[in-house]
């Protein structure tokens, strides 16, 4: 499944409906949020699948696909989960390429190479599965509309959607929630409710809105008062 998270090619579609063919029979609801996937996918637009990517995990992104950032922002905690992911890398010779330790394709192709099924159920339990929750709620038409707005005023435009359809420029949703599904029926695990990291991004945007605004009725203020000394 790790083949859905790359940055789309022309056999990007053939990838997805080989994820659907692997798990036809046993997983009924990641495959039909493949589908679902599919059927909004502009399979004959190369580079309408590539800007829906970079849309969704990039540029003006509704999540990252670097899981420890997700859960933990820049805080000391993600430095302390890329260096013994590393070194599970290593270990068992998953290339990581030109991508961090905690990207989810890495992780997936790291679980597939580990032997230790202990160390694989703690990795779904306590890194993948929470993170993508936390992913997935970052679809929420609320958390979109959020985004969009304070994109908008931070950077006075916003960013040209592939699609005026909204599910469509939220597409990847249904593979993030397919992943949760097969990760949730193999390995039943405790599902989690965390806390927003304290550098969300939406967050740290709608900040500086304020303080920018904050700056412009200072001045403002300030530009009344030297008038009026002048008069």
């Amino acid at each position: 499944m790790a083949d859905l998270f790359v940055y789309p090619d022309l056999e990007y579609p053939q990838k997805v409906r080989k994820a659907v063919g692997l798990l036809n029979g046993n997983y009924p609801q990641a495959v039909a949020d493949l589908e679902r996937f599919l059927d909004l996918l502009p399979e004959e637009e190369l580079r309408t699948m590539q800007e829906l990517f970079t849309r969704t995990f990039d540029v003006q992104s509704a999540t990252t696909l670097d899981v420890g950032y997700v859960l933990f922002g820049d805080d000391y905690k993600r430095g302390e989960l890329l260096a013994n992911l590393n070194r599970e890398h290593l270990a068992v010779g998953n290339d990581c390429r030109h991508e961090l330790a905690d990207h989810l394709p890495n992780l997936l192709r790291l679980m597939a190479k580990l032997k230790d099924d202990e160390l694989i159920a703690e990795l779904v339990q306590e890194i993948i599965a929470p993170a993508l929750s936390m992913m997935i709620s970052e679809f929420s038409p609320e958390r979109v509309e959020k985004k969009n707005e304070a994109y908008k005023k931070h950077f006075k435009t916003l960013i040209e959607a592939p699609s005026k359809q909204m599910e469509v420029t939220t597409l990847y949703q249904y593979t993030l929630k397919a992943l949760y599904e097969v990760l949730k029926q193999d390995f039943s695990f405790n599902e989690k409710i965390m806390s927003k990291p304290t550098s969300d991004f939406l967050q740290s945007v709608i900040k500086e809105n304020e303080i920018e605004v904050k700056a412009e009725q200072s001045s403002a203020c300030f530009s009344d008062t030297c008038n009026m000394s002048e008069r």
